[in-house]
């Protein structure tokens, strides 16, 4: 089925740290209209100074901040007010939680190599993720799989150039058109 901007009320930009989420969910809300919000925001202190030490975040970790995600985006939807979320959501337990069965909520996956991901990760400054984590995402990646209705985008162009992509496969609308 082919969902229009009508029917997205949200969508939630997914990958692993330094893959663009919040850059390319930044330029997204900003030419569709939409709100934006960062996963990382959501996540509580304990989580933050475990991955500031360096320590991969458990699922036990990771449930609380992913619900309190979802709740956030049935917020914005239940005001009317549509929305593009950053959130890693490496697993696909974690995507179910987000979307939760809603059809009006679009997943789109930031996809790069281990070796893009490793020097953008490289050039970041003031991110408190520790660098010794890169491993850690990558190994609880589960790429999305056919019936997850997830839009999969190659980070290896600009963030313009993704942003485009994005617009024409959801065939979203942009701000002031």
């Amino acid at each position: 089925m082919t969902q229009t901007s009508s029917t997205i009320a949200a969508i939630v930009l997914i990958g692993v740290s330094a893959s663009g989420k919040s850059t390319v969910a930044e330029a997204l809300a900003k030419r569709i209209g939409f709100a934006e919000e960062d996963g990382d925001d959501f996540h509580p202190a304990a989580n933050i100074a475990k991955m500031h030490a360096g320590i991969p975040l458990t699922d036990e970790d990771r449930w609380p901040w992913l619900y309190a995600i979802a709740d956030d985006i049935d917020r914005h939807i239940e005001e009317d007010k549509p929305v593009v979320f950053a959130c890693s959501a490496l697993k696909r337990a974690y995507r179910d939680i987000l979307v939760h069965g809603r059809l009006d909520i679009r997943l789109v996956y930031l996809k790069g190599s281990r070796e893009l991901i490793c020097d953008r990760f490289s050039k970041r400054q003031g991110h408190f993720m520790s660098a010794a984590l890169i491993k850690s995402q990558f190994d609880t990646l589960e790429e999305p799989q056919p019936g997850e209705n997830i839009l999969i985008v190659d980070i290896k162009d600009t963030v313009d150039e993704i942003v485009d992509e994005i617009v024409e496969k959801l065939n979203l609308s942009t701000a002031g058109a």
